[in-house]
């Protein structure tokens, strides 16, 4: 069985934190179908935000009242920002599981050297663990890294920050078998998460990219020898995954695919808890990018469609959700990549940030407040 720390992950089965998406509704949606034992992360919280205690940041720390662990990633930088963060939130007794965000490719973040370019830097990145650790370990809650294969294909970081995290405290490691020019195009090598499980021995190394089904997931197991799977992209429009997911690494029977109509009520159910979390407006503008993931495949009219992608309350979405042909079979060709892909491009990085991997310098004005993707 997968622990991470002293929680058991049964199954070994973790939702990715997906900016914009992994809000306590979307969690509460994934933990109904799936196990309450597996780990379901919420969006990327800023480490200066936390620090700062800003207002919008704290609301998307919120986690449900039976959410056990309750699981937080943190971006940032600067290893007193990280440290004093996590201190703070085990302090509050905010989260039970802290995890870092060395995954994100997206320019505004690596142009500051944060998200998938950060490893490239040795000597910060073990700095930046140790004071997440430092911070944490007194509370007993463990600390986790997720990160990428490198930056590009000159320049992998993978097995080094595989080490690192284990040298200095992580509890666990996941992979996500792209590199940050690869963003989210093109295949995940799954042979990198082999090459990790045989690198780190001491904690588990968890797998992620490309899993869009549960024989994705038991392929993903049984052929790099992987602790767990962390799934990002393939459970959009399908928080019923988590169902298929449970079922197949408990080698049970897979739960029967959702006609349009089953489709119709977890869609319903998904904006009835969002608009419980942000109220009804914000719910429906939060939800429309959704729509195309939930109707993906299914013989819906393109006038239809656009009036779910309008959305604006929840009587117009039972309304719209009535108009939908409930016998409709679920498309098998629906299981396929979902979510962005778009294409592999140069990596934004800081001015010399390649020239010497081992100088532990912050990046000036790399702490600023932002997103992630």
């Amino acid at each position: 069985m997968l622990r991470i720390g002293p929680y058991p992950v049964d199954p070994a089965v973790v939702l990715a934190p997906m900016a914009g998406i992994t809000n306590l509704a979307f969690r509460k949606l994934c933990r109904e179908f799936g196990s309450s034992t597996s780990i379901y992360v919420c969006e990327m919280i800023t480490a200066r935000a936390v620090v700062e205690r800003n207002e919008k940041t704290l609301h998307m720390m919120s986690f449900d009242e039976d959410e056990h662990p309750r699981s937080m990633q943190l971006y940032g930088v600067d290893p007193a920002t990280l440290g004093e963060a996590v201190r703070i939130i085990v302090g509050e007794g905010w989260a039970d599981h802290i995890d870092l965000n060395l995954g994100c490719p997206v320019p505004k973040v690596t142009r500051l050297g944060g998200g998938a370019a950060l490893p490239y830097k040795r000597a910060l990145f073990s700095k930046i663990v140790k004071a997440m650790v430092s911070g944490a370990e007194p509370a007993g809650v463990p600390v986790t890294v997720k990160f990428r294969i490198g930056i590009d294909d000159d320049h992998l970081t993978y097995l080094d920050a595989g080490r690192i995290a284990e040298a200095e405290g992580a509890k666990a490691v996941a992979l996500h078998a792209r590199t940050a020019a690869q963003r989210y195009s093109g295949h995940a090598d799954w042979t990198a998460i082999a090459r990790l499980k045989e690198a780190v021995t001491t904690i588990p190394v968890l797998g992620n990219g490309d899993i869009f089904s549960a024989a994705d997931a038991v392929r993903m197991i049984d052929e790099t020898g992987c602790d767990g799977v962390v799934v990002g992209r393939g459970c959009l429009g399908r928080p019923w995954l988590f169902a298929e997911l449970q079922a197949a690494l408990r080698g049970q029977a897979l739960p029967e695919a959702p006609n349009l109509g089953r489709v119709g009520e977890v869609l319903y159910r998904h904006g009835a808890l969002l608009a419980e979390h942000l109220g009804e407006d914000k719910a429906m503008r939060d939800l429309r990018k959704h729509m195309a993931w939930y109707l993906m495949g299914f013989p819906v009219g393109a006038e239809l469609r656009r009036s779910f992608a309008t959305v604006s309350s929840l009587t117009q979405l039972q309304d719209l959700i009535g108009e939908l042909d409930p016998t409709a079979p679920f498309p098998r060709d629906a299981e396929g990549p979902r979510g962005r892909q778009g294409s592999p491009g140069k990596v934004a990085l800081p001015h010399g940030w390649l020239d010497d991997p081992d100088d532990p310098a912050v990046p000036a004005g790399a702490d600023l407040m932002h997103s992630g993707g």
